[in-house]
């Protein structure tokens, strides 16, 4: 990947899409955005104003109108990079119409969180698999960041993680900006995982919180998470990783105790007692962990790692357990 005339397509229309947007038109580097939204309307609102309708509306879109489409086909053949940024839930729906051709001689960048339902397949491995992308073409960003603070221009830092440094390193070049930080790392399955993760965990402290837990446990939940954490990522891909890295430690940190955290604000809803889709509803957001959970129970299921607190948010999120019985009987395991 060059440094000059590159184009770069995020596709997505939600708030961390958005933000990846900002960084990306206010890194200096010389390049070309695209932008695929789903939604024509949020397209038109686009064109017209400047602005997503829909998240971060303060953040004004520097993107050429006529790069701006519902027609990712013909984008995706117009870039050099595709920075994937739509909840994993609903990437193979966004993708239907897209081929393996499509995406030959692309690098590919996943922004998603999550893991591919019925595939239970980290994105990584996703598009391996189904589009036979090679992982030195592939890179994931991972946080801590919330898109909340990027539209603030908060300071923050994000991990860039590749089969192929030199294209982490390029990727790192093309989003830093005075409050963006960037870092390099080869741990794709790592990040990829500790990114998923951190979602259920923060599912975990929101309905902690919800039944009526105090910070002093929350303390010991998390450090109880990160452990879990290291655990299962050094089963699943064994190399040599410091888990108190901002990609592990950091990114977990910030979306259990946030007040932008969308998963930690489903799960103290759940807490509270609130039913899934009721909570949904209200939030009208996607929590990636509530489809994580589920997709890490059924992968778990082949490397048995031990993971109580994965377990607890299951059983309360698909087997309808009590949340409160659930995080007493959880509390009794941890130290």
């Amino acid at each position: 990947m060059q440094n000059k005339n590159n184009k770069i397509l995020v596709v997505g229309g939600g708030s961390w899409a958005t933000a990846n947007i900002k960084m990306l038109t206010d890194n200096v580097t010389e390049k070309e955005i695209f932008w695929w939204m789903r939604n024509p309307q949020s397209v038109k609102h686009v064109h017209k104003f400047g602005h997503n309708p829909n998240y971060l509306s303060s953040v004004e879109i520097k993107v050429p109108a006529q790069n701006i489409s519902t027609d990712l086909k013909a984008l995706i053949k117009l870039a050099d990079v595709v920075l994937l940024n739509v909840p994993a839930a609903f990437l193979k729906e966004a993708l239907v119409d897209i081929s393996a051709e499509d995406f030959a001689g692309k690098k590919i960048v996943s922004a998603i969180k999550g893991i591919v339902p019925d595939e239970n397949l980290i994105i990584g491995e996703f598009l391996n698999k189904k589009y036979d992308m090679s992982f030195n073409d592939f890179a994931v960003i991972s946080g801590p960041c919330h898109a909340e603070e990027v539209a603030l221009e908060k300071l923050s830092y994000l991990t860039i993680a590749s089969g192929d440094p030199a294209l982490a390193a390029e990727f790192a070049g093309m989003i830093n900006t005075r409050y963006i930080k960037t870092i390099v790392s080869d741990d794709i399955y790592g990040t990829e995982y500790a990114a998923v993760l951190k979602n259920i965990y923060a599912i975990a402290s929101g309905i902690c919180h919800g039944v009526g837990y105090g910070d002093n446990f929350q303390s010991v939940l998390i450090s109880n998470a990160i452990r879990e954490l290291k655990r299962f990522v050094d089963v699943v891909h064994p190399i040599t990783r410091d888990i108190k890295e901002s990609a592990y430690l950091g990114d977990l940190l910030v979306t259990a105790y946030s007040q932008f955290s969308r998963n930690r604000t489903f799960g103290n809803m759940i807490g509270k007692g609130y039913t899934v889709t009721s909570a949904q509803l209200e939030m009208n957001m996607i929590a990636e962990g509530y489809y994580a959970v589920n997709c890490l129970h059924q992968i778990n299921k082949q490397y048995k790692v031990n993971m109580p607190i994965c377990e607890a948010v299951y059983a309360i999120l698909y087997q309808k357990r009590s949340p409160a019985l659930e995080m007493k009987q959880l509390a009794e395991k941890l130290c």
